[in-house]
């Protein structure tokens, strides 16, 4: 099952690291020809090169993914190198934590430009492969924060997160005349290099949280984007699915604790 991505050419966004370097491992693995797309040359490379060592296909792209000439590069330099395009994994994203009395306006424009506005420049860059294609699978990487729940500092990644769900809704409609889905995978508190820069205090309160007690690993995100790029999935489009653990369920700490 979900073997059937095996030569297909998959961009993801934001792979250096974190869900998307899980996301473009797990692809791989599966037999998937990877563009790894992100801005770090270094962290790149070496994704790359740990895709290469367990057997599978890659190649990496620079690319600011805020950038309509940047992206529409990487996009057709996917294409020439693979055959076309066939899956993209729209994941790159940032998520300073700045309270709105302490947060610079141009912070608020940068979050929105790289969560949002990229994941729209991403898919129109697409759209000629798809519709050459008549076929196309697009995976989001959206949030639980900002879609149904909140958290003080992230005001900008809240919004810009459920700003996904909204293109998602017309996206999906839209790219169904080229034979192409469009869905979201929502994630909890999943461990990666930037969740463990909030120290050991938050993830020991949000790993209480959670009613499978324990945070999340990138590749239960992964699994989840898999399944949305399969055949299996062809009939599935305009739909978030949340992988959290539970974590959104709980009225409040005291139901978890009579668990």
């Amino acid at each position: 099952m979900l073997t059937s991505i095996a030569g297909k050419s998959c961009i993801v966004t934001g792979a250096s690291k974190g869900i998307g370097k899980g996301i473009a491992r797990v692809f791989a693995a599966r037999g998937a020809k990877v563009t790894v797309v992100a801005r770090g040359e270094a962290d790149a490379a070496a994704t790359v090169g740990e895709i290469e060592a367990a057997g599978g296909t890659a190649r990496m792209h620079l690319c600011d993914v805020s950038d309509w000439d940047q992206v529409k590069a990487m996009v057709d330099a996917a294409a020439a190198a693979y055959g076309g395009v066939d899956i993209l994994c729209a994941n790159a994203g940032m998520f300073p934590q700045t309270k709105m009395v302490d947060m610079d306006p141009a912070e608020w424009d940068s979050v929105m430009a790289c969560n949002l506005k990229s994941t729209f420049l991403s898919v129109k860059a697409c759209i000629p492969y798809f519709e050459t294609a008549g076929t196309g699978r697009v995976v989001v990487t959206s949030s639980i924060t900002g879609p149904v729940t909140g958290f003080p500092g992230w005001a900008h990644y809240g919004a810009s997160k459920a700003g996904q769900l909204g293109f998602l809704k017309t996206a999906a409609m839209e790219l169904a005349r080229y034979g192409t889905t469009i869905n979201a995978v929502m994630p909890g508190n999943i461990v990666t290099e930037g969740l463990e820069g909030l120290g050991e205090d938050y993830l020991a309160t949000m790993a209480a949280s959670i009613p499978l007690k324990r945070l999340g690993r990138v590749e239960d995100i992964a699994h989840a984007a898999l399944f949305l790029a399969s055949e299996e999935a062809a009939y599935i489009t305009g739909q978030t699915i949340v992988v959290d653990g539970g974590q959104i369920l709980p009225e409040s700490l005291e139901a978890i604790a009579s668990i």
